[in-house]
């Protein structure tokens, strides 16, 4: 018994002594400028330049929020002025052109509450062709890179890339509708059952030659395809786009890299303290992230086919796609049928005979609600 008391007593201690402990980082709301993107020059390529603010690390809903309604412009050390403009909550971009690889360049931001934002001076860099793509798959599909410099001056260089892909509905309907009026679909452009979908890199890529002989990058991994996903279920492509950055640029990509994506374990680096080249103008000492570059781009494209890839399969298995068989009747005008299903979650699908209608759920007959489009991209 006395031992019992003993084990009690001791429980309902440490019990009783637990507290829940918020670390000042919880808590505070830093709300700090983040800076994404830089000066391209290329006659097609649009320079961008993204805003947010950072949140507390309690915050769930989000990782990030928009800055939008600021005033950016690109300027050299020559006093030429790039004006850039707001597609969309922020985001920014300026007209494609190409600028002057003898001058420096810099960023002014001004914000909506009136707080001032500059950039260090940096010099425009030439970036080298990529000479080749490649792909092998052991299992996923690894993306390699290969470029080199003759004149042996790049040394640090990035990439980004656009992945666009190929995929189809569920089922194959033969019927489309569009405002209340059923048609058949064929080949028009109002098919539904092919689909395209591009998505934006969001990793950070980087490379260097700086320890080699000669300025060469060799087999840079750039992006992976795992297998069984959608990306590869009939026809896959990549555009990959290569900058060349200066040595303090990748310095700072390396250590967001490492602080975004290489932490997860106690063999992990621990993370290290962000150093870019924005500053605030009215407050020195406010942190600003972000890191300022300018380059010209290089782009080359590789496409990979479903056929040229071993034990892909792809099963979406979140669709149900029950049919139903509805009475129908032509309209007065023979030349179109009437939709008037009043259950939105369905559309047409085939006639399954006179008087009779076929319908599934929208998901199993429109690609496009899978976030692509029905309309073939020019480069495909």
């Amino acid at each position: 018994m006395k031992k019992l008391i003993i084990i009690f007593v001791i429980c309902y201690c440490y019990v009783s002594c637990r507290k829940i402990y918020n670390p000042p980082a919880l808590r505070t709301d830093y709300n700090y400028l983040v800076v994404n993107g830089g000066l391209i020059s290329d006659p097609d390529s649009p320079s961008v330049i993204t805003l947010s603010r950072t949140v507390r690390l309690t915050d769930t809903t989000s990782t990030s929020i928009i800055e939008p309604g600021a005033t950016i412009t690109a300027e050299s050390d020559a006093g030429d002025k790039i004006q850039f403009t707001e597609t969309f909550g922020g985001n920014y971009v300026a007209t494609p052109q190409i600028f002057d690889f003898s001058k420096k360049y810099r960023i002014n931001i001004t914000t909506t509450n009136g707080s001032n934002y500059q950039s260090d001076f940096v010099p425009l860099r030439r970036t080298p062709p990529i000479d080749s793509l490649s792909w092998n798959q052991a299992g996923d599909v690894n993306i390699y890179a290969y470029t080199h410099d003759t004149a042996n001056d790049t040394k640090f260089y990035r990439w980004d890339y656009v992945e666009t892909y190929q995929y189809q509905s569920r089922l194959n309907a033969e019927l489309g509708q569009d405002n209340g009026k059923l048609f058949y679909v064929d080949n028009t452009p109002n098919q539904t059952y092919n689909c395209w979908k591009s998505v934006n890199s969001t990793n950070i890529v980087i490379g260097s030659s700086q320890t080699l002989g000669s300025d060469v990058i060799n087999k840079q991994q750039v992006a992976i395809v795992k297998q069984n996903s959608q990306d590869i279920t009939i026809r896959y492509s990549i555009l990959v786009k290569q900058y060349a950055i200066t040595k303090d640029c990748y310095n700072y990509l390396d250590v967001l890299k490492t602080n975004t994506e290489n932490l997860g374990s106690i063999f992990d680096a621990q993370p290290t303290q962000l150093t870019g080249n924005y500053h605030s103008i009215n407050n020195p000492s406010e942190i600003v992230i972000g890191y300022f570059s300018a380059s010209s781009v290089q782009e080359k494209r590789l496409f990979i086919n479903k056929y040229e890839v071993n034990n892909w399969f792809y099963l979406d298995t979140t669709i149900s796609c029950d049919t139903l068989y509805i009475p129908h009747t032509p309209a007065p005008d023979p030349g179109f049928f009437v939709w008037d299903y009043p259950d939105p979650r369905y559309d047409p699908f085939y006639f399954c005979g006179t008087g009779c209608l076929a319908i599934t759920k929208r998901e199993c007959v429109d690609c496009r609600l899978q976030g692509g489009t029905n309309q073939k991209p020019s480069f495909w």
